[in-house]
């Protein structure tokens, strides 16, 4: 009841596209949404892989074995091949086959990253750390990959990126209406609004 509560309440989480790969060369793909970005300087992100004692996730056991992964964006194009990956798959099935998706290989790590999405995050591993009957994988971004068609000026455009956030249960959320806010400029010695 507490896990149904918490991933309908917070809401849209984005979706990591895990996509790693065991020491005998086994390729895995799985989302997350436990993740999110947590530090630029080292560039880190952060995603909660929960725990089962008796059997790891396949993505959890291939992340230990060789200290790499890749987060793929999932776009909305990619939502219905993303949920075919989200099965209980054997683990010795690659999910890059039922998801019809295309593996490519990375430059920086082993993993390889999935062709269609838009942007990927070659990650090393920074640190684990067991948090209630989670596992937060820190990883440490060593190389983004962007594709140019999702760049407005140089930078990530969200429009174009048209990143699928998580809901409870079965519920997924396009990006929808975007909405511009210039944060007040504050004095930090008076407290004063500046401008």
């Amino acid at each position: 009841q507490v896990y149904r509560f918490l991933i309908s309440a917070v809401v849209p989480r984005p979706i990591a596209f895990v996509s790693s790969v065991g020491r005998s060369g086994e390729t895995n793909l799985a989302p997350f949404s436990y993740f999110n970005a947590i530090s630029s300087e080292p560039p880190l992100v952060a995603i909660a892989i929960g725990d089962r004692a008796d059997d790891p996730k396949d993505t959890l056991r291939n992340i230990r074995e060789t200290h790499e992964f890749v987060v793929n964006v999932v776009s909305e194009p990619l939502l219905d091949a993303m949920v075919q990956t989200a099965g209980e798959w054997p683990r010795r099935v690659s999910e890059f086959g039922p998801s019809g998706l295309t593996a490519a290989p990375s430059e920086r790590v082993r993993p390889p990253y999935v062709a269609e999405s838009p942007l990927q995050l070659e990650c090393t591993l920074y640190r684990e750390i067991a948090l209630g009957n989670s596992f937060l994988v820190v990883g440490e971004v060593v190389l983004a990959r962007v594709r140019d068609d999702v760049l407005t000026d140089g930078r990530v455009d969200p429009v174009k990126l048209a990143p699928i956030g998580r809901l409870g249960g079965e519920l997924y959320a396009p990006l929808g209406p975007v909405l511009k806010r210039a944060r007040p400029k504050i004095s930090r010695t008076t407290g004063e609004l500046e401008g």
